[in-house]
């Protein structure tokens, strides 16, 4: 085996991805103290020498952690502008720009500029999308800033016997480190002397409790033996030194940085649904281009002409408001979440959640409070239910026990054998909020005490019966002893509280019913069965017994001696137990039950206990009450974990529910997590480390989930980034989970994702509608080209005025959609298939230019010969006079009354066209904008309630009537007015979309399965 010391000093990348995904394995805290001296020729109390320290520095490295090689920000800048869509948005830029540059080499007459004026818009718009994005990367921060953060500077090392202050990075395998209350622990430790010590391990290892530390060897997983220290913990108490084992990256927590940094989650849901839409109008640009090529050149087109009318086509095929749209929708829906208490820190993480079909979370501080509760009571032979403490308000409920003798003299010993106490009076401020000092454990049962007894009356009772002497909590004797006296009866009080099978093995009497009695066998079986019942609930049980001392053996002002003990503490009277736990948050269970109902699964994955996680999972409802649950906790011999285990045969009980300890999970093989995770639907994993954790996720991943992780220490960060959306907490988060993560909740709490879920299905819903409107106007848009090239038509209507409609009229209806409200199923249906529900799809596609557009096409092309029969131009005598049309040198060209017609008024009739077809869109779109509204709700039951979408409707009618007949801008659009009476014409036009609209819609309720369904529901 290769240990620290001996090994090289790499970059945390030179180890490879799987090394890392693997559980730390180092046998340092398990070998005797003799043997790790000699191992790194070390010393208990001299330390080593600064000559052996600095060759190790060499040999090794600093004790720091090495940053991953960033990505440089111009590449990201780069990325952000060229990527994606804009892609397609800069070719067809660049496709304007050449056709512009074509026609001025090309010819000797002015050119019109329509095809500069798109160049430089889109290159505008895509840039101003692009740096956007970039600037909202840019927020996201280091992540290895963040775990630099937790590094102490300095630390106190012995060295040559003596005791000096070095930087952290300085320290070497070997080194004997000095460490106290308060300190960050330097590095990964052995220790070797402890005096009362308790360390926060809850960022590693997900443990809420203080652990303690000594220099007994308890395990062989390295996160939880107590003779080891890890560096970047906090130490809570006492005081300790220790011999260095592991430093910088191949520490604990040196792995994790360097997983996390090592993992990805790919691109989103979202970007991938880009990227596929993309293609699909790439397709059809490049295709209905390449066939107008080929026909222009049948038509005997000038090679020059056939090429600008190939990227008219492809140009117009290109939305070129969908980036600014998609943009401005992700802002907008992250802009409500963030009034929701849902930060997200990437755009595209909006829709993640929304797609997600799997939610791993955290327990501690997520689906729970992270604040140990009284839950029950026993006394009197009966468990009880403990009076609830409210999480955000002052107890207002009934005090059920108060008139219970038993009652009292548990309350009178829990309140006084405590250490914590409220660190000032805070009686305006929720008892749940107000500040205790304490372990969790007596901060709970103080929390009670002074719900029960009211505000401020836990310290007015305990100047009553002041403490004379203590006995502190150890693990040794595993209970706490303090002594009081009792003026108004004349004696002294001992009371205790511990472990509560300590607790009855030290008492001989016990009070029930307001009378003292002998502990029998019987009593013995029932406090066995309380004991065990409660344990069942996950919940953590104190045992309480006192004794009032003989006054004439130890009087009022008896010299109590605590270290010399010269008072009984055998024979006592026991009075009862309370158990307590850290309870759901409020709405947790309800929510949980609404991510189920929208087809997601939520599995807990948790670093607690198997029992504890258990009995959380089965009030959250993520385990069902009276389930039957497979539990593969211990190692049973019968069986060899490193084979493939098959579902419903042997520990993998054909069953719904299952609960997977962590040492099992290490010794399984990959496919059978993937039989887990594929077969179960109630899953729990406790005891899990960090490297199981992303093993999990990928796991999922794998068997085709779209995975959400909760979390909140650096023990997360790796699932967090290996996600395809990490959730940070924003209150009890470290900054390297809140870094790690695409998401914060800022108020730590699960039911805050439900609402994520469904914004995260709106928006896609939205997108869709937004996408299904603004493709509709693109066959309006091509077919006027279409017609001039084909049928030898005058121009129907310009580039300029498409610009006009993507840039102008469509752009804020298409994010208006933003604001649309959800239709009602949006939480019953099941989460999105990613490889089958895309976000433009073939019926989309069809529906929008096949059905919806073409219907917008004859009403542009009925307004369009209207007009121009008006002037005298019959339809059949339109048919291949283009040519003729645009010659500057005919002066006379007859229409079909025999008319002549200048180039000049010809140009000006044109302009006229142009107008009145882009009115024509702009109206019916009005039509496809409401009918858009709903991809299955009737447009009555959705309502009109969406102000932006009604404000847009409005904006549209003032600006195309700004455009039309403000002097100066319609001479630069080349658009002019028209009779208002052609406008008419549009309205049939747009009332058969909404009604046809309508009848689909109604018949995709009505046949959910049918023929209607099939092809039109996109």
């Amino acid at each position: 085996m290769v240990f620290g010391c001996f090994k090289k000093k790499g970059k945390a990348g030179s180890k490879s991805l799987d090394e890392l995904k693997r559980d730390i394995v180092i046998d340092d805290h398990e070998v005797p103290l003799e043997t790790l001296l000699n191992r790194y020729s070390t010393s208990v109390t001299a330390g080593i020498t600064e000559s052996d320290a600095a060759q190790r520095l060499s040999r090794d490295g600093p004790n720091a952690l090495t940053p991953p090689k960033q990505t440089p920000q111009w590449v990201k800048l780069c990325g952000s502008v060229f990527g994606g869509f804009n892609f397609l948005l800069w070719c067809a830029s660049i496709a304007s720009g050449i056709g512009y540059y074509m026609d001025v080499t090309t010819s000797e007459d002015d050119v019109p500029k329509d095809n500069l004026y798109m160049a430089v818009i889109l290159a505008t718009v895509v840039s101003v999308t692009g740096l956007f994005d970039f600037y909202q990367d840019r927020k996201s921060g280091s992540l290895m800033d963040s775990f630099a953060n937790m590094i102490p500077p300095k630390t106190l090392v012995v060295r040559d016997g003596q005791t000096k202050e070095i930087e952290v990075k300085e320290l070497v395998v070997g080194d004997l480190v000095r460490f106290r209350g308060g300190d960050r622990v330097p590095a990964d430790l052995r220790v070797t002397l402890a005096r009362g010590l308790k360390v926060d391990n809850s960022s590693l290892t997900g443990e809420s409790d203080p652990q303690t530390r000594n220099t007994k060897f308890t395990s062989k997983n390295p996160l939880e033996t107590k003779n080891l220290c890890l560096f970047s913990t906090s130490v809570l108490e006492g005081s300790g030194e220790g011999i260095v084992v592991l430093t910088g990256d191949r520490t604990v927590v040196g792995r994790i940085a360097a997983l996390t940094t090592q993992v990805d989650s790919g691109p989103t849901p979202l970007a991938k649904e880009i990227s596929h839409f993309i293609k699909i109008i790439s397709v059809v640009a490049f295709t209905v281009g390449i066939a107008f090529f080929a026909l222009a050149l049948v038509y005997e087109y000038p090679i020059i002409k056939a090429i600008v009318f190939f990227m008219g086509i492809v140009v117009a095929n290109v939305p070129e408001g969908i980036v600014p749209t998609v943009t401005v929708a992700l802002t907008l829906t992250a802009v409500k979440m963030r009034k929701k208490f849902c930060l997200v820190k990437k755009l595209q993480a909006v829709e993640t959640l929304g797609s997600t079909s799997t939610i791993c979370s955290d327990k501690t501080g997520t689906l729970t409070q992270n604040r140990m509760t009284v839950t029950h009571l026993w006394f009197d032979g009966e468990i009880r239910d403990a009076e609830v403490l409210p999480p955000n308000d002052h107890f207002r409920g009934e005090k059920k026990y108060g008139q219970n003798e038993s009652y009292q003299k548990l309350m009178r010993c829990a309140t006084l054998c405590s250490r914590s106490h409220f660190r000032v009076p805070e009686y305006d401020v929720p008892l749940a909020k107000r500040v205790v000092n304490g372990d969790a454990s007596e901060v709970a049962i103080m929390r009670y005490c002074e719900m029960i007894r009211g505000d401020g009356q836990v310290d007015e009772y305990r100047k009553q019966f002041p403490k004379l002497s203590e006995i502190p909590f150890n693990s040794t004797n595993k209970y706490q002893v303090s002594l009081h006296p009792m003026q108004n009866q004349n004696q002294n009080l001992l009371v205790m509280k511990g472990a509560p099978e300590k607790i009855l093995k030290i008492c001989s009497t016990y009070y029930q019913n307001g009378e003292t009695k002998n502990v029998s066998k019987k009593f013995e079986k029932e406090f066995v069965k309380a004991y065990e019942t409660l344990g069942s609930y996950g919940e953590r049980v104190l045992g309480f017994c006192d004794l009032e001392l003989n006054p004439n053996k130890y009087p009022l002002g008896f010299q109590f001696d605590t270290e010399n003990v010269n008072f009984p503490i055998k024979n006592l009277r026991f009075l009862g137990l309370i158990a307590m736990i850290d309870p759901p948050r409020p709405g947790v269970p309800e929510a949980v039950r609404v991510c189920q109902n929208a087809g997601i699964r939520v599995v807990m994955v948790t670093g607690d206990h198997p029992i504890t996680a258990k009995a959380i999972a089965t009030q959250v409802h993520i385990i069902e009450e009276d389930e039957d649950v497979t539990q593969i906790i211990d190692h049973d011999p019968k069986y060899n974990t490193a084979n493939d285990e098959i579902y419903g045969k042997g520990r993998l009980r054909k069953t719904s529910a299952i609960v997977v300890h962590g040492e099992q999970l290490a010794t399984m093989s990959p496919k059978t997590l993937k039989t887990i995770v594929t077969n179960y639907q109630q899953i729990v994993f406790a005891r899990t480390s960090p490297a199981q954790k992303l093993q999990i996720v990928e796991a999922f991943q794998e068997a085709g989930n779209v995975v959400g992780v909760t979390g909140d220490g650096v023990n997360d960060a790796p699932a967090l980034r290996k996600a395809d959306i990490g959730i940070a907490m924003g209150i009890a988060g470290t900054d390297v989970s809140k870094q790690a993560a695409d998401m914060i909740l800022l108020n730590d709490n699960f039911a805050s994702i439900v609402t994520g879920v469904e914004e995260g299905r709106l928006i896609f819903d939205n997108l869709k509608k937004s996408i299904a409107y603004t493709l509709t106007s693109n066959i309006p848009e091509i077919t006027p080209f279409m017609s001039y090239v084909l049928l030898g038509l005058p121009l129907p209507m310009s580039i300029v005025a498409i610009l006009m409609i993507d840039l102008g009229t469509d752009l804020w209806p298409a994010i208006s959609f933003a604001y649309e409200v959800p239709e009602s199923d949006i939480m019953q249906r099941a989460p999105r298939n990613p490889k089958h529900d895309n976000l433009v799809n073939k019926r989309l596609v069809m529906f929008s230019y096949m059905q919806i557009g073409a219907i917008q096409a004859c009403a542009g092309f009925t307004t369009y010969f209207v007009l121009m029969m008006s002037n005298g131009w019959f339809p059949k005598d339109l048919l291949g006079i283009s040519e003729q049309w645009e010659n500057k040198y005919i002066e006379d060209l007859e229409d079909s009354y025999g008319q002549q017609w200048s180039y000049e008024a010809r140009k000006s009739l044109e302009s006229s066209c142009y107008g009145t077809f882009f009115f024509t869109i702009v109206v019916t779109q009005w039509a496809d904008l409401l009918a858009s509204k709903t991809r299955k709700n009737s447009l009555v039951m959705q309502g009109l309630e969406n102000q932006s979408l009604n404000g847009a409707m409005i904006f549209t009618v003032f600006l195309s009537t700004f455009v039309l007949n403000t002097p100066y801008v319609n001479t630069v659009l080349g658009v002019q007015a028209f009779r208002i009476e052609i406008a008419f014409l549009a309205l049939p036009y747009a009332l058969i979309i909404v009604f046809y609209d309508e009848w689909r819609k109604f018949c995709v309720r009505k046949w959910p399965s049918g023929y209607v369904y099939k092809e039109t529901y996109y």
